[in-house]
């Protein structure tokens, strides 16, 4: 594979995941790290990347700004956001993970709803906070510079004494067979006790992102209620999920 093309697929993946680690991408591609190493750091010269310890970030993650125009999948992202917010009913209390998607939804929140929102999300609860009629709960004391979300101890201790309404979450990566998966293992711990401590969970993601995964498992397919992408509920490609029992949407 050209350098060229190699660093197209990581762009690719990085536009996908939000985040690439070296190890994977040298497996995936068939070179050396090394070799990965010097694509990323091209990359993040040239301002198409941002490099990190074992890999690198989408430019999704260069500022805390929501209004970011790096946005990988804006349009779809949009209609999923519009999608979970027909979920959202009046005086729920709704707990949200972090990411794009998620960012999405909380700009389009409807001004008249009456909810309170619980976030360890930074650029999700700076939008929250401005929204004239949601209460928001920030979760969390330690930031991960990676996610822009709470990790840690504090937060997992704070979610686990939940119950909430409704969970939503961005979601990196679903297949039939690992469920739900991840490339952050503090993300991941993070969304494991999200969903055990509500009542309802919805599965937000970009079609692309079916049918891959990442290293992390979070959960199998059972644990989720709703899954939303921008697709029609009976497209073709969601046809094995459907299958699950999980409520596409």
């Amino acid at each position: 594979m050209l350098k060229r093309e190699r660093q197209a697929y990581i762009l690719h993946q990085l536009n996908l995941h939000n985040k690439v680690l070296s190890s994977r991408l040298s497996e995936a591609i068939n070179v050396s790290e090394d070799t990965i190493r010097r694509d990323l750091q091209e990359l993040a010269d040239s301002g198409r990347a941002i490099k990190v310890h074992g890999g690198a970030l989408s430019l999704s993650f260069s500022e805390f700004n929501i209004h970011n125009n790096n946005v990988y999948g804006k349009d779809e992202k949009q209609i999923i956001a519009r999608k979970a917010i027909s979920l959202i009913k009046e005086n729920m209390v709704v707990l949200t993970s972090g990411g794009t998607t998620i960012n999405e939804l909380a700009r389009s929140l409807p001004r008249e709803l009456k909810a309170t929102f619980i976030s360890g999300s930074i650029p999700a609860i700076l939008e929250y906070s401005n929204h004239p009629n949601i209460d928001v709960t920030v979760i969390g004391d330690k930031i991960s510079k990676n996610s822009r979300i709470t990790i840690g101890a504090d937060a997992i201790a704070k979610i686990k004494s939940l119950k909430v309404d409704l969970c939503i979450l961005g979601i990196n990566a679903l297949d039939i067979e690992h469920g739900i998966t991840d490339s952050d293992w503090d993300v991941a711990q993070l969304k494991k006790v999200m969903i055990e401590s509500s009542q309802k969970v919805v599965a937000l993601a970009i079609s692309e992102k079916i049918d891959t995964y990442q290293p992390i498992h979070i959960c199998p397919l059972r644990n989720i209620d709703y899954l939303i992408t921008e697709l029609n509920p009976d497209d073709e490609r969601l046809a094995f999920y459907k299958k699950t029992g999980v409520q596409l949407i």
